[in-house]
Formats: structure tokens, C-alpha cells, sequence
């Protein structure tokens, strides 16, 4: 049986001035990267695609945002749907309907699995069933 050996490299950057050396030597160094949502990544994507399609290395996004510029798919919550769900919350507060400090947490109520497949297809990946491009 094979086994699958994942290893965590964590390669921090301090701005975005640091950003193209950093996602170079990662992706150098890995066959596939993780980019969680971040707000430096989210403006810099196209850097970052640079780097990706250069060293052909794939990188798997924190969200639907940096997925769309750099990455080749993400499991993403829908931001609609969770703003939607906290204004129900917040109505019930501001209504006495609910004590904020005894509301449970709540959770994204829906999951997208999407795919860059112009990404995908320069990278030579095959989509996974149940995934859909971005945008459609």
C-alpha cells in the first residue's frame, strides 16, 4: 500500500515586496502549494500566477478570489449566503428575539467546490468530478 506523505512548509513574507522570492522558493521546494485567503496574496494574484506558471508547480486557494487569479481549485464558502445568515442573526439581536452571548456559533451554511480550468488546463490537471468552473 502507498501512502501518501504530505509535508508542511510554512514560508512566511513580510509584504508584498518579499512575495516573489518567498512563492519561488516554495514552489521550488513543493509539488503543490496552499494559499490560505490572505489580503496581501488577494492583490497581488497576477505576481503570484507568475511564479505558479514558470515553475509549473499547482496551488490550491483559500478562496474563490485567489483561486480566479492564481490557484487551480478551492473548497470556498459563498459570501452571499454567509452575510445572509449573519444579518438573520443580527435582525434577531437587534429585535430581543436572541442574547447575543448565548447565540451558537454558526457555520458557512453551503460549500463550492470550483475550478480555474484555464489554470488546470495550462497546468495539465484534469478536473474532478463535482467541481465547477469559476464563473458558470
Amino acid at each position: 500500500i502507498l501512502v501518501p506523505l504530505v509535508l508542511v512548509i510554512v514560508n512566511a513574507f513580510t509584504d508584498t515586496n518579499d512575495l516573489f522570492s518567498v512563492a519561488q522558493s516554495a514552489c521550488q521546494n513543493s509539488d503543490v502549494l496552499f494559499v490560505p485567503t490572505d489580503n496581501t496574496i488577494a492583490i497581488c494574484t497576477e505576481l503570484l500566477r507568475n511564479v505558479i506558471e514558470m515553475e509549473r508547480v499547482p496551488m490550491i486557494g483559500g478562496d474563490e478570489g485567489i483561486c480566479a487569479g492564481c490557484g487551480v481549485a478551492t473548497i470556498c464558502i459563498n459570501y452571499y449566503d454567509l452575510g445572509y445568515a449573519t444579518g438573520l442573526m443580527a435582525s434577531d439581536i437587534l429585535q430581543g428575539k436572541a442574547d447575543i452571548t448565548q447565540l451558537p456559533i454558526a457555520y458557512a451554511p453551503t460549500f463550492t467546490q470550483v475550478v480555474n480550468a484555464e489554470m488546470c488546463e495550462y497546468l495539465g490537471i484534469a478536473i474532478p468530478e463535482g467541481y465547477q468552473p469559476i464563473g458558470e
